[in-house]
């Protein structure tokens, strides 16, 4: 008999619906999803066009660019190894969607990130009250059941303490050369 599949988590885009003060995203791996469309074009030296929107803004976007008119500050911190694995510059390459959309984003090698207590997996917090972890697997994939959702004060006060921390040694994508 099969194992009983447990049901799937909402999308951040919908917690992040419902945000009212702030959105903390801390990516911590240097490559996901190496199946990605987007990323396999990018190898093939496909590039964004910055100035024909149409073609790559997307449901995230709206989502963000929403929350951000309503004013929730949206926050994305990236711990990455350097010099860079190619998926790390495919993301740094695209970052000004997610600056277009609203978000600030800034950059912390992970050798700068030596001595902070950092949650083993990615993570959103919103407002300060729930977290969402996200669980991938070895390959980079979304496991099956990868979103966890969590409103333990403790867990979500550790992961709040710890993107802060990144936050304040990290560095603004503007000023960010990755190597």
């Amino acid at each position: 008999m099969p194992a009983e599949r447990r049901d799937v988590q909402p999308p951040a885009r919908e917690a992040l619906a419902r945000a009212q003060r702030s959105a903390v995203h801390l990516e911590l791996r240097d490559a996901y999803m190496l199946d990605d469309p987007g990323y396999i074009e990018w190898q093939q030296g496909v590039r964004l066009d910055r100035g024909e929107r149409s073609t790559w803004w997307n449901g995230w976007h709206d989502a963000v660019r929403e929350a951000v008119g309503r004013g929730v500050a949206v926050r994305r911190a990236r711990v990455v190894s350097e010099p860079i694995s190619d998926y790390v510059r495919y993301e740094y390459d695209n970052t000004f969607t997610n600056l277009a959309a609203g978000e600030v984003v800034r950059w912390l090698p992970r050798r700068r990130a030596t001595g902070l207590a950092l949650p083993s997996t990615d993570f959103w917090v919103f407002d300060g009250d729930q977290a969402l972890f996200h669980h991938f697997t070895g390959d980079g994939q979304l496991d099956e059941d990868g979103r966890e959702y969590t409103d333990d004060p403790a867990l979500v006060k550790l992961c709040a303490d710890a993107f802060e921390a990144v936050w304040e040694r990290a560095v603004p994508h503007e000023h960010y050369r990755p190597r």
